[in-house]
């Protein structure tokens, strides 16, 4: 997925300026693509320049002088193609990963801190995250298509979030339990450096 692709399904849903794009971005596609206020902007002129959208300049006697962008024909296809292709799985990447593999490795290392305020941070957004769904999503509202697709957005987001919570929570009841055997002398010492 490119921020093209983005850009073009926020755009399609409403035309907007560049600075709505990045309040919105901010907003609501945020919680699963990040990009900065520059690399909307130089995305946008590349946009333009493919034709895939227009820019309209201010309205004469208005009060912002932003320009607004909407969708051609083009980019509406090219979200289309786009849409139609295989989504590439995504490796894991984590630090947090390596840095355990290092724990695993070279002994214990103090993680525990760290894997907690993960925990937290999961935690704080699983409470974003419920709190949007029972604002937009109360059981029992009728919900148009729209909002029936954006909701299983946001449950995918959920379900990572909690999906985190329960294995920091596992992470770290593993890393006390050896902790205790570490204690016992039930381990092996870290490895040294042969220099």
């Amino acid at each position: 997925m490119s921020l093209a692709h983005v850009l073009l399904t926020s755009l399609l849903e409403t035309p907007a300026t560049g600075f709505e794009l990045a309040r919105r971005f901010d907003k609501a596609i945020g919680q699963f693509w990040q990009a900065t206020h520059q690399q909307i902007y130089r995305e946008l002129a590349r946009m333009e320049a493919a034709g895939w959208i227009a820019s309209a300049p201010p309205a004469p006697g208005g009060r912002s002088r932003k320009r607004s962008y909407a969708v051609l024909a083009a980019g509406r296809e090219e979200l289309l193609r786009w849409a139609g292709e295989e989504a590439p799985l995504q490796p894991l990447r984590d630090e947090l990963m390596v840095r355990l593999r290092a724990e695993a490795i070279a002994g214990p290392l103090g993680l525990e801190r760290e894997i907690a305020r993960h925990m937290a941070v999961h935690r704080d957004k699983l409470r974003a995250y419920r709190a949007i769904e029972a604002e937009d999503f109360a059981p029992g509202r009728v919900l148009s298509r729209k909002a029936r697709v954006m909701h299983l957005i946001l449950k995918a987001g959920i379900r990572y979030e909690e999906s985190w919570i329960a294995w920091s929570a596992e992470a770290l009841a593993e890393l006390a339990a050896l902790a205790a055997e570490d204690g016992e002398g039930g381990v092996q010492p870290p490895l040294r450096s042969s220099r």
